[in-house]
């Protein structure tokens, strides 16, 4: 079992920052894959970004790249999504999200994924 806990959202308003967390706890961190995903108010969950479970290796939505960057930090338990340049159409819940089958999986469906954290509110305001 692995428990997934987000922060960090909230109201920003557009071309801001905001910086989400994800901790988690359960297994050892270090050796799967997370991901990023969201969900926008009448939309299916898509994917934003994925990072290996030893962070050398990312892959990007088209949408956030460029603007959002992913990182982990091990030793902390902690899977970050640093957002830049945010627009009006990055306002969604969003979703960290473990793969404890794999070290890495570049896949994009969220059924990829074993486990979900609660979410995290993003709202971008003009």
């Amino acid at each position: 079992q692995v428990q997934l806990v987000e922060s960090g959202g909230g109201l920003v308003q557009a071309g801001g920052s905001l910086r989400l967390s994800c901790a988690a706890s359960g297994r050892t961190f270090s050796s799967y894959a997370m991901g990023w995903f969201r969900q926008a108010p009448g939309k299916e969950r898509e994917f934003v970004v994925a990072i290996s479970a030893s962070g050398s290796s990312t892959r990007y939505a088209d949408s956030v790249k460029g603007r959002f960057t992913i990182s982990r930090d091990n030793a902390k338990n902690t899977v970050y999504l640093q957002m830049n340049s945010l627009k009006l159409e990055d306002t969604a819940v969003y979703y960290c999200a473990a793969n404890v089958r794999f070290s890495y999986d570049s896949r994009r469906q969220a059924a990829a994924y074993d486990y979900w954290g609660q979410g995290t509110q993003v709202t971008v305001s003009s």
